[in-house]
């Protein structure tokens, strides 16, 4: 069965390219594009082999960036005549970044009102983890595939989504938290990592798990929404 997955978490191409830069510990300021643009691609193409729906703006950029390294293959006395052909992208990542980091003060600020009044369901642990990105998320499965067993043959209705789904539920009914590579087994095969991924996408498109990493890209932990630790949405 194909599922198309569309995520209210899902975020935009300046979100993708400030995760590459953050993942490859580059300076913001002088971004080598060749390889982020090479790396973006790649993102790209992961997105559409799990059926997440790309937004243009996506391919907009990845035509952009394109555009940006051609330019950076110039004789360098044809490169610089102008401005820095990367000087517009990162005047607008700088001010996205701003933006998010506002958001994100705002957000830490009503965590800690939250806890200074908790709701019953609030959990302390919470406000000391980070919840993820789409892109962390992307990332993680990345590496899965990277190192999963080789391809072979194997119909689509033999791996369920819902299957999958009812493994990891029946994982975190035993399991307060589990770790995000323990859905894998790991002589997995490529199609069993992706129905596996796709499921976990859906149970966070139904707010029934959340997804949080204790640090930037530390390993990713799986919880139960506690308002939601059921199957009723499914």
């Amino acid at each position: 069965m194909t599922v198309e997955v569309v995520l209210p978490i899902f975020e935009g191409p300046l979100d993708l390219l400030l995760h590459l830069i953050k993942l490859n510990k580059i300076d913001i300021y002088d971004i080598p594009i060749a390889l982020i643009t090479k790396q973006y691609l790649e993102y790209i193409e992961l997105m559409k082999e799990v059926d997440l729906n790309i937004a243009s703006d996506f391919l907009l950029m990845a035509a952009t960036l394109i555009y940006i390294k051609s330019r950076m293959l110039l004789p360098k006395q044809e490169q610089f005549e102008e401005e820095d052909p990367r000087q517009e992208l990162v005047e607008k990542l700088i001010e996205y970044q701003k933006f998010k980091e506002a958001s994100q003060i705002l957000k830490e600020r009503y965590q800690v009102w939250s806890l200074a009044f908790p709701r019953k369901t609030s959990k302390e642990e919470e406000f000391i983890l980070q919840e993820l990105s789409i892109f962390d998320l992307l990332t993680a499965f990345k590496k899965l595939l990277e190192t999963s067993e080789p391809e072979i043959y194997i119909p689509k209705e033999y791996i369920k989504i819902e299957d999958k789904i009812g493994q990891i539920l029946d994982l975190l009914k035993i399991k307060k938290s589990i770790v995000f590579d323990e859905l894998f087994k790991p002589s997995a095969l490529k199609i069993e990592i992706i129905v596996t991924f796709l499921a976990l996408l859906e149970l966070l498109r139904l707010r029934v798990i959340k997804a949080y990493q204790e640090r930037p890209f530390g390993k990713i932990l799986i919880n139960l929404e506690e308002e939601n630790g059921n199957r009723d949405n499914l």
